[in-house]
């Protein structure tokens, strides 16, 4: 088995390619939802409020939320928007 020698500038740049890579995997699934639609119990989760609260917001249409079978759901993007305003 033949011997190689790695020097400190084969480290740096080791190091440099692999903290570029991790950034943009890191950014790559900061971008993307996990989902699209959410059910409020994950709205209060990721928010931190509570179930009162998220009533209304969606009352007073802060909050766009399609109700299906008795179970409200949120979109992300119009999570996101709230946080814009």
């Amino acid at each position: 088995m033949p011997t190689e020698i790695i020097t400190k500038e084969d480290l740096e740049s080791f190091r440099v390619r692999l903290l570029n890579d991790l950034k943009q995997l890191q950014v790559s699934v900061a971008q993307k939802p996990t989902k699209e639609w959410l059910k409020g119990a994950e709205v209060r989760k990721m928010l931190n409020i509570s179930a009162g609260t998220l009533q209304n917001l969606r009352i007073t249409g802060k909050l766009q939320s399609t109700k299906v079978g008795g179970i409200y759901f949120y979109r992300y993007r119009d999570i996101e928007k709230l946080f814009q305003q």
